[in-house]
């Protein structure tokens, strides 16, 4: 196993050449196993984070995942490595059957079809949503099509998770629910979130993100708060 489940070296995203940086020499070191919660204000860059640390975005410096760096010829081993959720489930979701979509990515990386649907079918139960999978996707409401989305990136029980605002749309008690399932998982994960009571129940390491730039590592979300606080109404909450 490598030493790393997810490693930036000082990476710089711009999404023009000649543009501002979105993310400017980011230095992050993701162990396997560990719980990241990535926060910051709209635009400060997480989501550009998640989205570089799997080829969609080009990226100046180095990322590697467990081990491997990130590149033209190892991009689809990488990414066969990496569960990811988008902040917004529609743009992930592609068949009109919620089972059909919870198994497509076993079933794109070779597994029999009966062994990806029973894969499915279990990350659907684990997301509390199994009685779903044979319903029209578009008939979900917002935090069902996000409960799919997200089973269709555990299903294949991937090392790293990359999940962008994974509690969005979910109701309180669905929210609560969620986090200590994920804080049970062995895999590491990267949990780019604005809800601190969600981060606090799944994550065990808080990154805050502030102009492209990590303005704080901590163990102690307070640090976080205190931040936001000295800065005024405004300022992220």
């Amino acid at each position: 196993m490598s030493a790393t489940a997810l490693e930036f070296r000082e990476v710089t995203v711009r999404y023009e050449p000649a543009g501002p940086a979105v993310l400017d020499r980011v230095a992050l070191v993701v162990r396997p196993g560990e719980r990241v919660a990535l926060v910051g204000l709209n635009g400060s860059g997480k989501t550009t984070l998640l989205a570089a640390a799997v080829g969609l975005v080009p990226h100046e410096g180095e990322i590697r995942v467990a081990g491997e760096r990130l590149g033209p010829g190892t991009l689809a081993r990488v990414r066969e490595r990496v569960g990811f959720l988008f902040n917004v489930p529609e743009d992930q979701l592609l068949f009109p059957r919620v089972i059909d979509d919870a198994a497509f990515v076993p079933l794109r990386r070779g597994m029999a079809r009966e062994a990806a649907l029973a894969r499915a079918r279990q990350a659907l139960a684990d997301m509390g949503v199994e009685a779903l999978a044979e319903a029209p996707v578009h008939h979900l409401s917002h935090g069902q099509k996000q409960r799919v989305a997200l089973a269709g990136a555990l299903a294949t029980g991937p090392s790293l998770l990359l999940l962008d605002e994974p509690s969005a749309g979910l109701d309180p008690p669905a929210g609560r629910a969620l986090a200590p399932h994920l804080a049970g998982m062995d895999a590491a994960m990267v949990i780019a979130t604005h809800d601190l009571v969600f981060a606090r129940l799944a994550c065990a390491r808080y990154v805050l993100i502030e102009g492209g730039r990590v303005a704080l590592d901590d163990a102690d979300p307070s640090a976080i708060l205190a931040r936001w606080d000295a800065a005024g109404p405004g300022s992220g909450r």
